[in-house]
């Protein structure tokens, strides 16, 4: 099987706009996420996929794999769908153009969870230690069954833990209950992926504005992959600020 891996990139950012460009000690940060997939053991290519010809100029500097897609497209996934339809390969992973911390073994692993010829699409997710994230909602919570197949997302709390009164009392909620974050990291299998970008944008997915939501509403499993991993993507100037001091 052929996999390879995608970086979708927009300059369009409503909380940090050109956030992919900033500089993080002397590379973009696209530079940062690019050269993080290139250590990726079990993958044969990595592109950047994007609308911008200032992301293409920039990109250009150090890989010639960067392919321009349409600029209506809705989500980093559809985005995708655009570049992968000429790309001869079995297996695509979506890693996020603002995630310059993710960690080569975290892709590997979600490559590996195709070789169960039943998963489609699969993501990732690691336990929340701290009421800060619990109740960020930039940080999105994932509940799964029994199977680690999520049932679904959210920016809310999830699961609510109705017989507790404070929420902001960490130690009962966290001791007692367990929560999972969900990390923007994404596993398909170029066939569904195909079929996924042509589903309408559901009505959940437009509610949480989480992309995802679109398989689950059309009735389609996602395999979750928890990992140890605390990646930190970029998102606000704060997350830029946090950043820079871990170089």
């Amino acid at each position: 099987m052929k996999k390879v891996i995608i970086i979708p990139a927009r300059l369009d950012s409503s909380r940090l706009p050109k956030k992919v460009l900033l500089d993080l000690k002397g590379k973009t940060v696209i530079q940062r996420v690019y050269e993080q997939c290139l250590k990726v053991k079990n993958v044969d290519e990595v592109y950047v996929a994007t609308d911008s010809l200032e992301i293409k100029e920039v990109c250009e500097t150090f890989t010639n794999q960067v392919i321009i897609t349409k600029s209506t497209h809705q989500s980093g996934t559809d985005r995708i769908g655009e570049a992968i339809s000429d790309i001869a390969c079995d297996i695509v992973i979506n890693v996020q153009g603002d995630e310059p911390f993710i960690e080569p073994s975290l892709i590997e692993a979600l490559v590996n969870s195709f070789s169960n010829s039943d998963i489609s699409m699969s993501s990732a997710m690691s336990k929340i230690n701290n009421i800060k994230d619990l109740q960020n909602t930039n940080v999105v919570k994932v509940v799964t069954d029994l199977h680690n197949n999520a049932l679904f997302f959210s920016r809310s709390l999830l699961p609510f833990p109705r017989d507790v009164k404070e929420i902001s009392i960490a130690k009962e909620v966290l001791e007692k209950y367990q929560f999972y974050r969900h990390i923007g990291i994404y596993g398909y299998r170029k066939d569904f992926l195909l079929k996924f970008v042509n589903m309408e944008q559901s009505y959940l997915e437009k509610v949480e504005k989480l992309e995802q939501l679109r398989a689950l509403e059309n009735g389609f499993k996602i395999k979750m992959i928890e990992t140890d991993s605390s990646l930190m993507g970029i998102d606000t100037r704060e997350d830029y600020e946090e950043a820079l001091k871990k170089y």
